[in-house]
């Protein structure tokens, strides 16, 4: 299998590049947005390579991180999302506005994707709540657990509210999630007790 491509821009249709390692041109389907952050024809280029083997055909899907990548294999495992779909997904968003939208059930962000209409968006967010990887940036951007960023070094409110509500039996990622959704809308004075409130009716919703 093949995991990485380093090579020269050859050429690009409207969802591909042909990329030239040492003379051999490989296809590598692309985002849009992928497609758009590449170099020039003729400039040195790198892409994590997705290698999808069927019956009738070998296929190489082309990415700029190991998140986007996550990505597409995680938007497949719902049903109704197959390879096109994945790529129409991450050319409206990148991984991190992605995991946003599954985090926060954003059905609209998702909708905005070509292929993906009201019910497979709910199915989308559905599914993928408790899976989705959080978008790390920085060199050699990296995939972890989801846990919302915002409560790295958070206000005690805002992790006592995530130890209670492990305390009633909520995961601690999934806790972390509504805590972190739900922090915005109580604001920046907001006590642990309205944190815990808002965070159960978003669990229950």
């Amino acid at each position: 299998m093949i995991g990485k491509l380093k090579g020269v821009v050859d050429s690009q249709g409207e969802d591909y590049v042909i990329l030239d390692v040492h003379g051999v041109g490989y296809v590598v389907h692309c985002s849009s947005r992928t497609l758009q952050a590449l170099p020039s024809i003729g400039e040195a280029a790198t892409l994590a390579i997705e290698t999808v083997v069927r019956e009738d055909m070998i296929r190489l899907f082309g990415f700029r991180s190991d998140a986007e990548r996550e990505c597409f294999r995680l938007l497949q495992t719902v049903q109704g999302v197959g390879a096109k779909v994945a790529l129409g997904i991450l050319s409206a968003l990148d991984p991190a506005a992605l995991t946003s939208a599954i985090a926060r059930g954003d059905k609209a962000a998702l909708s905005r994707a070509p292929g993906v209409g009201p019910r497979l968006a709910v199915r989308i967010t559905t599914e993928l709540k408790d899976k989705a990887p959080a978008f790390v940036a920085g060199p050699g951007e990296t995939v972890a657990p989801l846990a919302p960023a915002a409560l790295d070094n958070a206000p005690q409110p805002l992790t006592d509210a995530v130890s209670a509500l492990v305390n009633l039996g909520y995961g601690e990622p999934q806790a972390a999630r509504a805590v972190a959704s739900v922090a915005e809308q109580a604001g920046e004075a907001a006590e642990t007790a309205k944190l815990i409130r808002l965070a159960l009716r978003e669990l229950a919703s």
